[in-house]
């Protein structure tokens, strides 16, 4: 969606996953056009899927860049359908390039095409962007694979990250185990090539988002839950069911919250929409399991016959409906335990009321916190202090409420995603 409009402006080709598996490779990509916009896909085979996007992208790439070493799995072969498969997008994506085109590859899934892109002799200007955290040096060494995937990533002319954070851990590697050098302007040399790296936070149409709140289908689904609420306090959280989240450190800190401020029993409730994501991947399995067993005993522990505390719900919403929910929550809890950016604090931000703004609860290990100064900051770890954080946030008074939503919003309208996407393109743009 981010890229929609530029695309539709200018004209060009999104490649990429049609999100089917077949059992036979195909080299040549389905190609399907939209005006000025062409769409190609390829599918991925059985294996693929289990190499490339279960095994080494997911089962890899993911927990690592997510700092979660305990998750990590090192398998040669995962590795190599992981490069199989890049092989074969950047195949399949080079006869579609014409002269004077730009290449722009999206996310940890492709680091590696870059580097065939050009083995084949492509000479087009092309950037890559990360849309995870890069880990810290001494985590990412623990890949075995770590100097083949980092030389990959200086086949592209600029290379983005989501925060200065994230930037600095790239370069900090390139120096101290590349031998790089940091060139000033954004500009670093190592493997034999010159490079702008730099970090281009990503943002949301919040001009859209708040239209959002405002439609009949949200405004539907906001009376739905007013009801439900029967005029309690509402903590609300979004998130994919994945274990970056936090999410049962976050029903913990609820579980505390209840606790430790018993003055909040019947008056407040906390609802955790987390649509189900790689099912068949263990490790999300196993949380599935504990923040079932978490949410059961909230709720055996602390319900009346009138008040269920927390409320669990496995599936998706539209974002015009998800908008009018974050419209009159009081409060939006985004408490992951690593994230990129996470566009879900920025999209509550987006839909609040001016005239009775709920709070941001933010863990500092969002890259949005880098640039949320009317959030309140919490480490997700601490579960204590995240119940202190609710606490407050529960018993803000309004004056305070405008005053930081006032703060955040007027950020997240500065840095949308038209000002990621420009900023992005004028670096590659400028390259010769």
């Amino acid at each position: 969606m981010a890229l929609l409009d530029a695309l539709r402006r200018s004209g060009g080709v999104w490649f990429g996953w049609s999100g089917e598996i077949s059992e036979r490779e195909r080299r040549t990509p389905k190609l399907q056009h939209h005006s000025a916009l062409t769409v190609a896909t390829l599918d991925l085979t059985s294996d693929d899927y289990e190499d490339y996007y279960n095994g080494f992208a997911n089962s890899t790439l993911w927990p690592l860049f997510h700092y979660r070493l305990d998750l990590a799995t090192f398998d040669r072969e995962h590795y190599q359908g992981y490069l199989k498969v890049n092989q074969r997008f950047a195949h399949a994506l080079l006869p579609l390039l014409k002269a004077g085109d730009h290449v722009w590859v999206h996310d940890y899934h492709l680091m590696a095409c870059g580097e065939e892109l050009r083995r084949m002799g492509c000479t087009s200007p092309m950037g890559f962007f990360l849309h995870i955290p890069f880990p810290a040096r001494e985590v990412l060494t623990a890949l075995p694979t770590h100097d083949v995937l980092v030389r990959a990533l200086f086949s592209y002319d600029v290379i983005g990250f989501q925060t200065e954070g994230d930037r600095d851990c790239f370069l900090d590697y390139v120096v101290k185990e590349a031998g790089g050098r940091i060139l000033g302007h954004d500009r670093v040399q190592a493997y034999g090539r010159e490079v702008v790296v730099a970090a281009f936070p990503i943002g949301i149409d919040a001009g859209a988002f708040a239209r959002y709140a405002t439609t009949r289908e949200a405004g539907e689904h906001a009376a739905r839950m007013r009801r439900v609420l029967n005029d309690r306090q509402a903590i609300l959280g979004v998130d994919r069911l994945d274990y970056s989240k936090g999410l049962p450190e976050r029903f913990r800190a609820f579980e505390r919250l209840l606790a430790d401020y018993p003055e909040n029993r019947g008056r407040a409730s906390y609802i955790q929409i987390a649509p189900r994501s790689r099912s068949d991947v263990q490790d999300y399995v196993d949380i599935r399991h504990e923040l079932e067993t978490l949410s059961g005993r909230i709720n055996s522990e602390y319900s009346e016959f009138d008040w269920t505390p927390l409320r669990y719900i496995n599936r998706s919403f539209s974002r015009r409906a998800l908008a009018g929910l974050f419209r009159i929550a009081r409060i939006g809890l985004v408490t992951p335990l690593r994230d990129g950016m996470n566009l879900v604090a920025k999209e509550y931000v987006a839909a609040q009321s001016p005239r009775d703004p709920g709070v941001l609860v933010l863990s500092r290990f969002a890259g949005a916190a880098r640039h949320a100064d009317g959030a309140v900051i919490v480490n997700p770890y601490d579960v204590g202090g995240v119940a202190d954080a609710l606490q407050r946030a529960l018993n803000m008074p309004l004056a305070e409420r405008k005053e930081r939503w006032r703060t955040l919003v007027e950020g997240v309208r500065r840095d949308d995603v038209m000002a990621w996407r420009e900023s992005f393109l004028e670096r590659l743009y400028a390259v010769r």
